[in-house]
């Protein structure tokens, strides 16, 4: 009887432990899980929102040249702007740039130098706050760094006050101080991933532009 006795505490103990929500759970992160959270926000929605764009601006469209290539043969330049009008990707504002600067009578090297210009400028667009990603990568995971040397500190702080060394009040301590720490690497992961995969995405874009260049520079070539 006395043993059954002994069990029964342990076992409302740990149904205690097992009750604890996630949410609860991560409010014992402390004050520096806060800008962390902020920071996995604003991370979430530069990746949603920068891959949306890349996505809707990358659009290819195989049969561009092959749309415009007639027009050009017969230097109708004005209808082979007309035919990309309505198409707002960064390949066709490319190709647009490209007809304009052939049909103001513009060198091959011109014309090459203007529509690499126009793609730079388009890549630019494209990347617009991904610095903030590779930002948040570094500094997520040291303010949750920071989070748990400061819990650990005031840990040792309260023993040297009380005098009172106790294993559970250590642990206890440490392991909500080091929430931070997780989630700081968590948002980290999250930020460097984002900002890789949607580098990819621009270097894709980088590559097939050269390739729709040379196709739109041999297009006007065989126009001229």
């Amino acid at each position: 009887m006395g043993g059954d006795a002994n069990v029964a505490p342990d076992a409302g103990k740990v149904q205690k432990v097992a009750e604890v929500s996630a949410f609860d759970f991560l409010l014992k992160g402390g004050v520096f899980l806060i800008p962390i959270v902020l920071l996995l926000f604003y991370t979430l929605y530069v990746i949603i929102e920068r891959y949306l764009y890349i996505k809707r601006t990358t659009k290819f469209d195989a049969k561009i040249i092959d749309s415009i290539r007639p027009h050009m043969a017969k230097a109708a330049y004005k209808d082979a702007l007309s035919i990309l009008q309505s198409n707002d990707t960064a390949y066709a504002s490319v190709i647009k740039e490209g007809i304009s600067s052939v049909d103001s009578d513009a060198k091959q090297p011109q014309v090459e130098s203007n529509m690499e210009k126009v793609a730079n400028i388009e890549i630019g667009k494209m990347e617009k706050n991904l610095g903030h990603l590779g930002l948040i990568a570094g500094i997520a995971p040291t303010l949750g760094f920071i989070g748990t040397i400061s819990g650990v500190i005031k840990i040792f702080y309260s023993i040297s006050i009380t005098e009172n060394v106790s294993i559970g009040n250590i642990s206890g301590g440490l392991y909500e101080k080091m929430i931070s720490s997780g989630a700081g690497l968590v948002v980290g992961i999250i930020a460097f991933a984002g900002y890789h995969l949607l580098n990819a995405l621009i270097d894709a874009y980088a590559l097939r532009i050269q390739q729709l260049n040379m196709e739109f520079i041999k297009s006007s070539q065989s126009a001229s």
